[in-house]
Parts: structure tokens; C-alpha cells; sequence
């Protein structure tokens, strides 16, 4: 090639890499397709969490089996992500994502008709098992319709912004709905979403690339399914028994054992269900466990904090939900902030700022007391948290799903899934029996505010510390692991 012709394919790159990096008209209603259902999703986890108390009332549930309207959605929600994750490479993502949005409009309906305390949770149950299929299925929809490199990040800048979005719109929506219409809406709003989903999906969505055909390592599927299902019960179980209540330990000892016979089961299957190649790759294994911090920790913080505004400021339930808007729209900026920062000085290191961002808007809530300036505390610290928060869940999902072949998107994306899920359900009960510790023994919260104001700082401090330690351990671990652009 002369020197001539260097030049002008030089010149043509340039002038044809903006153009790669546009999305077509298809690209955008896939994006408009896949988000609205996640969006959807993720306003699914938290649109009851208001709602609890006055479902108990009109259906008759005991005090005792309230917690399940919560739990009966995050077992299967987080026990079988993984599964559905890989079952999406091996047998089609677009399908199980169809299947999906399908149990999620029966689920859906079930739960906003229930006239029983067992009908209303097998609706919950049903739209957590949905969760778990349509979730690691549209992820790897996203992944695969999009090159790695741009297009992608800023798929998934969109995708982290919704889920945060999502979550946090919940509480809210669901306190709006219950208290101008019926918590029954908090259901059936999802069927008018889920139709137009179903009606469109088949004609945008593809499956790119071969499907795996293989037989499904069952014996795989069962012992990692159990010990998640394991570990998220007696997590949850916590916040009514306690750490020390015998089921609990018992349940996170079988979670151990499923999960450890799991990780041997993989090294010696011909079929696994996670190959143990991809979960030893440092960006999979470090940027999902860099993911449940950035999870975890602000969820976790902003239940004690909804408590604080209720218990020690007297708000009201709604008023406390509508108080963490600003945090929603500072997640929001964080999100598509995130691409750009990722491009310009790569998925780890941003990764690594967005975990210190996340900590030190957590240590500004060590300043909250009795007085009523609190609130003001409370907004600012929380928007710059989420802010950190939102951009460390993009770059963590990056980090997680780059690298890997097609084929492999669903188990990827099932393990970032999952991550997600088992993080919501671990940060909440961890924190509060921190919570509790730094109390002491408080008959009630109005007998002893000092000591319920301790406890909250320890817990807030315990969330920042870790996020910032974590921060540091990945910039260290990465330091000396592969290139740190991503």
C-alpha cells in the first residue's frame, strides 16, 4: 500500500467511525423496547414496599407473614437468575424474554385480583420467577444487539439510569397509587406494558449469533438454583428472626454447601452451566463484586434514612417517599454521565471513582440529627451517593459483559442480574443489625432518639467505609490485572 493510499483509508476511518457509532432507527426502538422493560421490572421490586401495610389489612395477613410480599419476589428473582441467564444462550434469548413478559401479565393479574393472602403472593412469586427470566434475557438482547465500544456503553449508561430510575420511582408510584386509587393498580398497571411489549418484540427483537446446542448441566442448575434460593431467605429472614435465630444459620450453612458443591460440579461438567473459565476472568469476578457494593450499600443507607425522616422527623410515609426525588434525578445525570467517563478514561477507573463518589456522599449523612435541618442533609448527601451510585452500576455492567463471546451474554448477563438481586436483599438486613448494635436496647424509637440516631450513623458509616475500602481494593486489583481501559 503507498503512502497515498495510507492516508486516505486513515482519512475514510475517521470519517466512517462517528457513523459506526450512530445509532439506526432499529437500534433505538430496541432500546425503547428493552429499558421500557426493565424499567418496568425494576419499579416492580419496590412499587409494594409502601403499599405492605395496608394490603396486610385488607387481606388478613398475619403480622408475622407481611415480609413475604417482599421475599416471595426476591427468591425467585435472585435464585434463579442464573439459570435463566445461561438457559438464554443455550435455547434463545428473544423466547425466554417472550416467556417472560408473559408470566409477568398472568403474575401480574393474579396479584392485582387476589382476594387471599396466598393469591396475592403467588402473584409476588410469579412476577419474581418472571424477573428472573425476562431480566438476564434482555440484557443479553442489549449486549448482543449492540457492538462493544460506544453503542454499547451508552445502551447501557440508558439501561443503569432506568433500573436506578426504576427502583426509586417504585416506593414513590406505589404510595401515589395506593393512596389515590388502589394498591391493585400497583399490579395492573403492568398489563397495558406487557401487551405492547409482547405485540411488538417479535417483530424488532433477534436472537444474533448460533444458539448453543447442548444438553442443560441439571445437577448445575440445581445446586447453584438452591443456594441462592438458600442465601436470599435466610438473609431476608433476618429482619424478623434475627442472625442468630437457628433457621437463619441453618439456611445460610446449606446456602454454603449448594453453593460449594456448585463451583466443583462446574469444574467437572462437560456442559456447565457457568464455565469456571469465565468465572475466574478478573473483570466478571471483580466487577460483580465490586457490583453488590454499589448495590447494596446506598439501598441499604436509604432504608435507614426513610426511617430517620419517619421515625426521628415525623414525616409522612408518601413525604418521605417524594423526599429522595432529587436523588432519582441525580442517578439519572450519573447514568448518562457515565458512558462519556468511560470512554474517556475506561470502565475501571470510573468504576473505582463512582465507588469513592458513592462513599463519601454516604459519610456526609454522619451529619443528621434531631434538629430539622436534617432533611436538608438527607437530599444532598443522598443525590451525591446515587449520583456515585448510578455510574458505578454502569461501569460495573461494562466491566462484567465486555470480552466475552455472543454466546456467552446470557450467563454474563445472568451473573450481573443476579448480583443486582442478591445485593438488594443483603445490604437492608446487614445494615440494620449494624443499625440495631449501635442502638443498644431500644424498647421504642421515641423512648430513646439518641440511641436510635447512633445506630443509623454506624450503619451510614459502615456503608461508606466499605464503599470507599472497596473502592481501593479494585483499583488495586485491577492495577494489576489487564489493561485498565475497558
Amino acid at each position: 500500500m503507498t503512502e497515498l493510499d495510507s492516508t486516505l483509508d486513515s482519512s475514510r476511518q475517521a470519517r466512517d467511525e462517528p457513523i459506526e457509532n450512530q445509532m439506526t432507527s432499529r437500534h433505538k426502538l430496541i432500546l425503547v423496547l428493552l429499558l421500557g422493560a426493565q424499567f418496568m421490572l425494576a419499579v416492580d421490586f419496590s412499587v409494594l414496599n409502601i403499599a405492605v401495610p395496608t394490603i396486610g389489612s385488607e387481606l388478613g395477613f398475619e403480622l408475622s407473614s407481611l415480609q413475604w410480599i417482599v421475599t416471595g419476589f426476591m427468591l425467585p428473582a435472585a435464585g434463579f437468575t442464573l439459570l435463566f441467564g445461561r438457559v438464554a444462550d443455550l435455547f434463545g434469548r428473544r423466547n425466554l424474554f417472550l416467556a417472560g413478559m408473559l408470566l409477568l401479565g398472568v403474575a401480574s393479574l393474579v396479584g392485582g385480583l387476589a382476594q387471599s393472602p396466598g393469591m396475592l403472593l403467588a402473584g409476588r412469586m410469579g412476577q419474581g420467577l418472571a424477573t428472573a427470566m425476562a431480566t438476564p434475557a434482555a440484557m443479553s438482547l442489549l449486549t448482543t444487539s449492540f457492538p462493544e465500544g460506544p453503542l454499547r456503553r451508552r445502551a447501557l449508561g440508558l439501561n443503569g439510569t432506568l433500573l436506578t430510575g426504576g427502583f426509586a420511582l417504585g416506593s414513590v408510584l406505589g404510595g401515589v397509587l395506593t393512596e389515590l386509587l388502589s394498591w391493585r393498580w400497583a399490579f395492573l398497571i403492568n398489563l397495558p406494558v406487557v401487551a405492547l411489549i409482547v405485540l411488538i418484540a417479535p417483530r424488532v427483537l433477534s436472537d444474533t449469533g448460533e444458539r448453543i446446542r447442548r444438553r442443560l448441566d441439571i445437577p448445575g442448575a440445581v445446586t447453584v438454583t438452591g443456594g441462592l434460593v438458600s442465601l436470599v431467605y435466610g438473609i431476608s429472614a433476618t429482619e424478623r428472626n434475627g442472625w442468630g435465630d437457628p433457621i437463619v444459620i441453618g439456611c445460610l450453612i446449606l446456602a454454603a454447601l449448594l453453593l460449594v458443591a456448585f463451583w466443583f460440579i462446574e469444574l467437572r461438567s462437560p456442559h456447565p452451566l457457568a464455565p469456571v473459565s469465565v468465572l475466574k476472568r478478573p473483570t466478571v469476578r471483580w466487577g460483580n463484586f465490586a457490583g453488590i457494593i454499589v448495590i447494596s450499600m446506598p439501598s441499604a443507607v436509604v432504608f435507614q434514612m426513610t426511617l430517620y425522616l419517619q421515625d426521628v422527623l415525623d414525616y409522612q410515609p408518601l413525604a418521605s417517599g417524594l423526599a429522595f426525588g432529587g436523588s432519582s434525578i441525580a442517578a439519572i445525570a450519573g447514568g448518562l454521565l457515565a458512558p462519556r467517563v468511560i470512554g474517556a478514561i475506561g470502565g475501571k477507573r470510573t468504576l473505582v471513582i463512582a465507588l469513592a463518589v458513592q462513599g463519601l456522599g454516604l459519610l456526609g449523612l454522619l451529619a443528621v440529627g434531631e434538629g430539622a435541618t436534617g432533611i436538608y442533609i438527607v437530599l444532598a448527601a443522598v443525590a451525591v451517593a446515587f449520583f456515585g451510585h448510578a455510574m458505578g452500576l454502569v461501569s460495573y455492567t461494562v466491566i462484567a459483559t465486555s470480552g466475552l463471546p455472543d454466546e456467552e451474554q446470557g450467563l454474563a448477563t445472568g451473573l450481573s442480574t443476579m448480583s443486582q438481586q442478591v445485593a438488594l436483599t443483603l445490604g437492608t438486613p446487614v445494615l440494620a443489625a449494624v443499625a440495631i448494635y449501635g442502638a443498644g436496647t431500644v424498647t421504642g424509637v421515641k423512648a430513646n432518639v439518641g440511641g436510635v440516631l447512633d445506630g443509623m450513623h454506624l450503619a451510614v458509616l459502615v456503608g461508606a467505609v466499605t464503599s470507599l475500602a472497596v473502592a481501593a481494593l479494585v483499583a488495586a486489583l485491577f492495577r494489576h490485572g489487564t489493561t485498565a481501559k475497558s
